[in-house]
């Protein structure tokens, strides 16, 4: 059976986990979602694992520095089984809450090498590789999945492993890797898995408020839900998540709120990750703009704000935009759902 898993922040509650989304949900983000209320669980971005790999010194550093004292667990993207278990012996050194295995990534460059997302067209090697996981990870062992690759011709198949290998939490986007992030998510599948596996099972994709959240655990009976580019924009939906489940009314964000969010993000990634050193003006602008491209979603229905910061060229441009969209009105509330037909960039999870 599967083993017990690190309780939620507040007891008898569904779980809240930060979906990893690569380059955005690193040790920088996770101090500034510690402030706005931290989920009950975060997941690294992947590790990327093959011959020559080490395990990435900037994404050790969100499990050794962790921010928010809640559990992290360590995911792995490869398919090589010897190299992932020389990586698992190298992340059990560190205080990680468990492994976690990438069955998901839709990425093309990350597909096309067989990882991720790609591993769902062969179940008979899934099969190889938790097998061999499992043998060597002493406690929890996770799995983050989509509903299949082209269809889910395999889904119920690769449910079936995962509890023959004794997973201990999956999460499920419920899409195929080929959808991306397009079209509805089939919370139906969700639900099928919940229904299939014996271990919990966390509800992905889509969860963009926590009003949805409790939807989307309503109609498919998961334990949770896991949210990835809505946490981006808006980083105080664990903790509207916990009041909403609690039957209090989820507190309001003001636009005064998300421009001290702007100015403590700003101040979390003034040094590179892994070494320490100041990043250069360029590129943390830059780097602003994959967060404010999420953020900009509940900014104004209309997109003025999107369209500003994207031409924004300079720390001091990108904060003027800032001051004029959000200072303006300050005790507006920023939007909880996403304004329809704004799409934030980059759209990964």
């Amino acid at each position: 059976m599967p083993a017990p898993l690190p309780a939620p922040a507040i007891p008898g509650q569904p779980l809240t986990a930060l979906a990893p989304m690569q380059d955005v949900t690193g040790l920088a983000f996770m101090r500034v979602a510690a402030h706005c209320g931290a989920p009950d669980y975060f997941v690294t971005e992947f590790f990327r694992v093959h011959a020559q790999s080490r395990p990435e010194k900037h994404i050790l550093r969100a499990i050794d520095e962790n921010p928010a004292g809640r559990p992290v667990f360590a995911q792995l993207i490869g398919a090589d089984i010897a190299h992932l278990l020389r990586t698992i012996d190298a992340l059990l050194r560190h205080p990680v809450a468990g492994i976690d295995l990438n069955l998901g990534c839709p990425a093309p460059k990350v597909f096309r090498k067989n990882v991720g997302g790609g591993l769902l067209r062969e179940p008979g090697k899934i099969a190889k590789i938790l097998a061999a996981l499992r043998a060597a990870v002493p406690g929890l062992l996770t799995v983050k999945m989509r509903i299949g690759f082209e269809d889910t011709g395999c889904y119920d198949a690769i449910l079936d492993l995962v509890n023959e290998h004794r997973i201990d939490l999956l999460a499920v986007h419920g899409r195929t890797v080929r959808e991306l992030y397009r079209g509805e998510v089939r919370y139906d599948a969700i639900a099928r898995a919940v229904a299939r596996v014996r271990c919990p099972v966390m509800a992905n994709g889509d969860i963009t408020s926590a009003a949805k959240a409790a939807r989307v655990l309503a109609g498919t009976r998961a334990a949770g839900v896991m949210i990835g580019r809505h946490a981006i924009r808006n980083p105080w939906i664990f903790r509207q998540c916990r009041e909403h489940f609690a039957g209090r009314p989820v507190t309001p964000v003001t636009l005064a709120d998300v421009r001290d969010h702007i100015d403590r993000l700003y101040d979390a990634t003034r040094l590179h990750a892994a070494t320490g050193a100041p990043v250069p003006e360029a590129a943390r602008v830059a780097r602003m703009k994959k967060f404010l491209n999420f953020t900009g979603q509940s900014v104004d229905a209309d997109g003025a704000f999107l369209r500003d910061m994207r031409r924004a060229a300079t720390a001091a441009g990108l904060f003027a935009v800032c001051d004029r969209h959000l200072l303006a009105e300050p005790a507006r509330e920023f939007a909880l759902e996403p304004h329809p037909g704004l799409v934030a960039r980059p759209n990964c999870e």
